[in-house]
């Protein structure tokens, strides 16, 4: 039996709801503060990623998915694509391509999966889902504004708290400048060159091609030496100082908790000032459920305009299992199933779905060659509310038995009368999420 590759998964009814829900309140969110929506390829030039995320990053020298496309000839050497282990290079991108810059700020958000060749463990995959959003644009729309910052921070507030996701953590940092890091990588090179060889083999090729990569370390044995390291709160130039003050002083205004993490540097190159994360207690040690941050340069750096910007990508298979307990009450189920009775009532069962259909009542079909019995045991089987008796008898008098499922009452619906009798009882009465206060 051929299976699912290892680290990939099928996403089955009824928690593809769950999912359906999830991004529906990120739509809804995201459309309050005026995002829009951007789609691209999910594979890209190997270049892209080389020179957005860093080639000493893990995700480019390890798990990039990455293959040599052929030419039109058998012999013509091909391009080098990769299958996208993030998506805010590829956004940057297509700024540049279509010079979104002309239409001045850009707030723009995606969702889609992402590929990556790493471990797979508890709520990470090879192939992963991610919803994010960039703000993104040239110096004069005022995206280099600390309130740009805090107003996506504010926004992701928000959404899970829209979600009813309690207990959660914003830990926030500031990365500074490409200046700053210069200062920062070099006294953590001279930090760690005598103890360097006592840590693990990922810190000690860290150590050399990139040292700001240590913090990322998960090994519990380097965390004493980790923790004694210098921090790059201490390099911060002034400007970069100001900005994150700021940042810090509008989430204050705002209401939104937050917490200083001068560990915390995020995984990829082209952050710069605001690095940030949210946490939540119920995932374990990996309790990341978003991060993000700023990337001043990284416009320049792949050939385009100045394009100050910030973005962030929320992990959706950690942040479903995030979701509290009453999110099972977006699984669908059926507000009526029709059960037709005797020869030639699928006909009528399939005329009166499709005028139960239009007036937005969820509804299932059973099969004229069912009994009664098998039928009510089907709609009871799928959670339906109600089971309507469609038989010869009923469609000649132009009147319906519905049978109420939970309480075992029946009652006769004339068909004109009958969406509204079903929708004021079913409609009504479905189970939404309520957002519960953080």
């Amino acid at each position: 039996m051929i299976k699912a590759v290892r680290g990939t998964r099928d996403l089955l009814p009824p928690e593809t709801a769950l999912w359906n829900f999830v991004e529906a309140k990120a739509r809804e969110v995201f459309r309050a503060y005026n995002f829009q929506e951007i789609r691209t390829p999910v594979f890209e030039e190997t270049q892209l990623f080389a020179r957005s995320v860093g080639e000493e990053t893990d995700i480019v020298s390890k798990e990039m998915y990455t293959w040599e496309d052929r030419g039109r000839a058998q012999s013509d050497k091909g391009q080098s694509l990769t299958l996208r282990p993030e998506n805010t290079a590829g956004v940057v991108r297509a700024y540049i391509e279509h010079k979104l810059w002309e239409r001045g700020l850009q707030k723009l958000y995606y969702i889609g999966p992402q590929f990556r060749r790493e471990r797979p463990q508890k709520g990470r995959y090879r192939q992963f889902y991610q919803i994010g959003a960039e703000v993104i644009g040239p110096p004069s729309a005022g995206s280099e504004s600390p309130a740009r910052d805090a107003e996506v921070l504010e926004m992701l507030a928000t959404f899970l708290d829209r979600l009813g996701i309690t207990g959660w953590t914003l830990e926030l940092n500031s990365v500074g400048c490409p200046n700053d890091r210069a200062l920062f990588n070099e006294a953590l090179r001279k930090a760690l060159e005598p103890v360097v060889a006592k840590m693990c083999v990922d810190c000690q090729r860290r150590a050399v091609t990139n040292p700001l990569r240590v913090f990322d370390c998960k090994i519990p044995e380097d965390q004493p030496i980790i923790d004694k390291l210098p921090r790059i709160s201490q390099f911060l130039n002034q400007p970069c100082r100001q900005h994150f003050d700021e940042v810090q002083a509008i989430l204050k205004a705002t209401g939104i908790p937050f917490t200083l993490n001068d560990r915390l540097v995020r995984g990829l190159d082209y952050y710069t000032r605001t690095a940030f994360e949210f946490t939540h207690g119920g995932l374990g040690a990996q309790n990341a459920i978003l991060g993000g941050g700023r990337y001043d340069g990284l416009s320049e750096s792949l050939g385009g305009p100045q394009a100050p910007g910030i973005g962030f990508a929320i992990g959706e298979d950690r942040l479903v299992m995030s979701l509290p307990q009453s999110a099972n009450a977006v699984a669908p189920q059926p507000d009526v199933y029709i059960a037709p009775l005797g020869a030639g009532m699928n006909r009528e069962a399939a005329r009166l779905a499709r005028e139960l259909r239009g007036e937005d009542i969820v509804t299932e079909l059973g099969d004229e060659s069912f009994r009664l019995k098998k039928s009510l045991e089907t709609a009871s089987k799928m959670g339906a509310r109600f089971a309507l008796i469609v038989g010869e008898n009923e469609v000649k008098a132009g009147s319906f038995a519905l049978k109420n499922l939970a309480s075992g009452e029946q009652t006769s619906a004339p068909r004109a009368e009958l969406a509204r009798m079903i929708r004021n009882s079913v409609i009504a009465s479905r189970v939404q999420i309520a957002p519960e206060n953080k």
